[in-house]
């Protein structure tokens, strides 16, 4: 039932009103206050609507933060007192799509444990509904993103000066004003391209990648912009364009926030997608990086531990445990525009990474079912690599470089990551891969 990221999949088949009511009755059985907030997406009220139905019908009280970032719905577990929270979000997946995630009162996403608890309990109905005069209210509260502005102002404020940074920033139709408004209290010019809310994302696909951003890759130099930033669909990741109008791949990004945070003996936590760039920069640094699972949850747990300052994702999720366990792409935007301000522009600090010195491949092969194409892709590479890591999905050190198989733990997608440090190297083994991959066609 529950993804590396919550519950996802399409409206009416795999996520419905049944199940948000299930849910809400899950969390809201062994809770006082449960907070509930939704993205832009069209069926957000009718799932949001079930969600605090469920969770009121078994005496838990519902704050309703309407339609927010899921940032924000993070970050109001703590701010109201509550026991969870409760996005419905599909976040970066498509329009059609929406999906239920389930927050801790310190930011954190249910762990595995948490969200095995939920589907014990409803598959034993282990639920009690309330009496008829105990049952919970429901109240609205749309004071989030205003806490959220003043608390990112507030703590970059002090940084410094933003006043002659320009910023154009690609809100792709989705929840990420918080941002916006913030950088604008904080004396940044900022662009806005697709700022009005639509939950069918009618002006780029709501994931933030090097082809979506078409447009901003185009508006950031018209502009003389200095970096363009932009957010999916619910706003917990962050992508940038340097000032020229280059895409900045996720591990460059991740390599940069990582560099900026760590000093020595602190440990950056990533998933085991990422490439050896942040590796080598980290520990250059006197820092060390610790592999984890794919999923920001599995980055969030490791980072809660002692030692931690800074764990995120190739995607574009970012986690500072000292501000919060949620990937908050609004903070994350204040700290790339406060780097580009402190250090210059964006592809000089690219650069100062010397991240061409590797060569990443990246596919995502659709499967109908993943799990199964999964299945004979693993008994291929045992039969053909020797010390195969198996932490999540496949992976194997070869002498050229490395690779990574993997389910994608939302979409019917097979994932496939190929490093090395020569490109003819990361060509060869990337078209290995990717025809052993395919292979498994003709059983999934």
């Amino acid at each position: 039932m529950f993804g590396t990221s919550g519950i996802r999949g399409p409206v009416g088949r795999t996520v419905t009103a049944d199940l948000a009511l299930r849910i809400g009755r899950a969390v809201g059985h062994d809770a006082r206050l449960v907070v509930v907030g939704q993205d832009a997406r069209l069926s957000g009220d009718v799932l949001a609507d079930a969600v605090s139905v469920g969770v009121r019908e078994c005496g838990a009280d519902v704050v309703r933060l309407g339609v927010v970032s899921t940032p924000t719905v993070a970050r109001a577990v703590g701010w109201t007192g509550a026991d969870a929270g409760i996005g419905v979000t599909a976040s970066h997946n498509p329009a059609s799509d929406n999906g239920l995630k389930l927050w801790t009162p310190n930011g954190r996403a249910f762990d595995k444990e948490q969200t095995r608890d939920i589907v014990h309990r409803l598959n034993r109905n282990d639920i009690s509904s309330a009496a008829w005069d105990e049952l919970g209210r429901e109240r609205a509260w749309h004071d989030g993103p205003a806490r959220h502005v003043d608390h990112l102002v507030s703590s970059f404020e002090s940084a410094d000066s933003l006043d002659d940074v320009a910023v154009a920033f690609d809100l792709g139709n989705g929840t990420g004003r918080v941002s916006v408004d913030a950088l604008y209290e904080l004396g940044v010019t900022v662009n806005t391209l697709d700022g009005q809310q639509d939950g069918r994302f009618p002006a780029r696909k709501s994931e933030p990648n090097g082809t979506t951003l078409s447009a901003l890759r185009r508006t950031v130099p018209a502009l003389d912009a200095d970096i363009g930033l932009a957010h999916d669909g619910d706003a917990d990741r962050l992508v940038a364009v340097d000032e020229t109008g280059e895409y900045v791949s996720g591990d460059y990004l991740l390599a940069l926030f990582a560099r900026d945070a760590v000093t020595s003996g602190q440990s950056v936590a990533v998933p085991i997608d990422t490439s050896l760039l942040v590796q080598d920069v980290v520990e250059n640094a006197g820092g060390r990086v610790t592999y984890t699972p794919v999923g920001d949850v599995h980055v969030a747990e490791a980072v809660e531990r002692p030692g931690y300052i800074f764990g995120g994702e190739p995607s574009g999720a970012w986690i500072w445990p000292d501000e919060t366990l949620a990937p908050d792409g609004h903070y994350a935007a204040m700290k790339l525009t406060e780097l580009v301000a402190r250090d210059g522009p964006l592809s000089e600090q690219i650069r100062s990474l010397g991240g061409d010195a590797y060569t990443t491949r990246r596919l995502s092969l659709s499967f109908d079912n993943k799990h199964k194409a999964m299945d004979r892709i693993a008994r291929d590479v045992h039969a053909q690599y020797d010390n195969v890591d198996t932490i999540d999905g496949i992976r194997v050190d070869t002498d050229d470089g490395w690779f990574l198989v993997r389910a994608s733990g939302t979409e019917p997608l097979v994932r496939i990551t190929v490093e090395a440090r020569d490109p003819v190297d990361a060509d060869n083994l990337f078209e290995e891969i990717r025809s052993l991959a395919e292979g498994a066609r003709v059983v999934a």
